[in-house]
């Protein structure tokens, strides 16, 4: 993964999040972020049912990236992290 930033496509006033499939994933991305790009604040885990399951299997998981973010990853980074790990970017 590169580590190259690129501030003119990152907002620095709303968060970014990547859509994974399970906690694995979503653990692991958070935690290659922190390691790669010690500067961004704490990704954050958030678990998302999807609409009408009741199954605890049916969910999504959120890594969300809060500002600041302009010492972060570029957008297209995050996206291809994202699909790394068979989820994307929203």
């Amino acid at each position: 993964m590169q580590t190259h930033t690129h501030p003119a496509d990152l907002s620095d006033d709303e968060p970014l999040v990547l859509v994974l499939p399970d906690r694995d994933a979503a653990e692991a991305v958070a935690e290659q972020l922190a390691e790669e790009y010690p500067a961004l604040p704490e990704p954050e885990l958030h678990r998302e049912a999807l609409a009408g399951e009741d199954d605890a299997e049916d969910a999504q998981w959120l890594v969300v990236l809060t500002p600041p973010l302009s010492a972060g990853p570029s957008r297209a980074v995050l996206a291809a992290l994202a699909a790394e790990h068979e989820g994307w970017l929203e």
